[in-house]
């Protein structure tokens, strides 16, 4: 069983970025860059069923204020061109989200309090015992990358695996500096690394500004600290009890911060109250649902938004919204918690 997990807003608003050109042309480019992801995952990767997970809004933005903050000053410098481009884009993606529900058999998520990660992280924590194909450009995925997770990327067209990352033709992606094939990632340091560091696109300050990778003499880095976090010896207690003052004068110690990203990051140590309503989410949704005509309804749809070359080969991209989500499927309601170390 292989799940063709969506990151549905983030898949279908990326082409704003990537594409250049009027409204109509992005808008149009949104809408093939999604339905082409899906339908190469489907076929590349054996895919058996799909999931979209949309947004809520975040519980994180009353965890920890700063959250996110900076996408309400962006917004808010939008010129009105900008803003009625968000608005058609908005209606646009509201349509979508009413067929992928109403028109189709695909598994459709979503809570008022929990991200679209939360959902992708819940779902594969609640089939373990199948492969999962995440949709998305977002790299917070890497921390799930294993042996049944991996990663697409729709608008680079490249494959992130335990292996390493894969191009169209599924040959390795060569390093631009060394000529070699880029090494594996490392799930457990990138989750390490992002909570030392923080996350500027979603607000999140790091735990320890200027920290190095690699220490000195006189001063430890990540990576000592990271290769001592089981034992938890001197290289980690040296780097987690140092204190710093930030810009307000305010004092902080690394370890606390770096708790508070942990809850902010990791997609396994949410608060008990929310990994419940993650669970229950997916549980409410995992189940079979029995729309017919999926090809003709997605033939329709893609007639009223002009999208041509998908209604001339609708056969092979109605298939993966055709798909049922198997009945009496076994679920794992319980969210296992981090990799030894990093959450304590």
């Amino acid at each position: 069983m292989t799940y063709i997990l969506v990151d549905t807003a983030n898949t279908f608003f990326r082409a704003r970025h990537v594409v250049q050109g009027s409204s109509d042309i992005k808008l149009g480019m949104a809408f093939h860059i999604t339905f082409n992801s899906i339908k190469k995952a489907w076929q590349d990767f054996g895919g058996s069923h799909v999931v979209f997970c949309l947004e809520g809004r975040s519980w994180r933005k009353d965890f920890y204020k700063p959250y996110k903050a900076n996408r309400q000053e962006t917004r808010a410098a939008m010129t009105q061109r900008e803003q009625d481009e968000d608005k058609l884009f908005w209606e646009a993606f509201d349509e979508f989200k009413n067929f992928i529900v109403d028109k189709t058999n695909c598994t459709v998520m979503r809570h008022a309090e929990l991200e679209a990660d939360d959902l992708i992280a819940g779902w594969v924590q609640a089939h373990p015992d199948a492969k999962h194909v995440i949709i998305s450009t977002d790299g917070d995925f890497a921390q799930l990358i294993s042996s049944n997770v991996s990663q697409y990327n729709g608008v680079g067209d490249l494959h992130i695996t335990h292996q390493g990352t894969f191009d169209a033709k599924g040959k390795p992606v060569k390093d631009k500096k060394t000529g070699e094939p880029k090494a594996a990632q490392d799930p457990e340091w990138m989750l390490f690394e992002k909570c030392m560091r923080g996350d500027t696109s979603d607000n999140v300050f790091s735990a320890y500004p200027g920290v190095r990778t690699k220490g000195s003499k006189n001063k430890v880095g990540l990576a000592e600290a990271f290769e001592d976090r089981k034992s938890k010896g001197f290289a980690w207690n040296n780097l987690m009890l140092q204190r710093w003052v930030d810009h307000h004068g305010a004092e902080h110690r690394v370890l606390e911060d770096y708790q508070r990203n942990i809850q902010l990051c990791d997609l396994t140590a949410q608060p008990a109250e929310i990994k419940e309503k993650i669970m229950e989410t997916v549980k409410a949704n995992a189940v079979t649902k029995s729309v017919d005509q999926v090809g003709i309804r997605m033939l329709k749809f893609c007639n009223a938004w002009d999208m041509k070359k998908i209604a001339d080969n609708i056969q092979s991209y109605a298939e993966p919204f055709q798909a049922r989500y198997p009945q009496k499927q076994e679920i794992n309601t319980y969210i296992t918690p981090a990799p030894s170390g990093l959450s304590t």
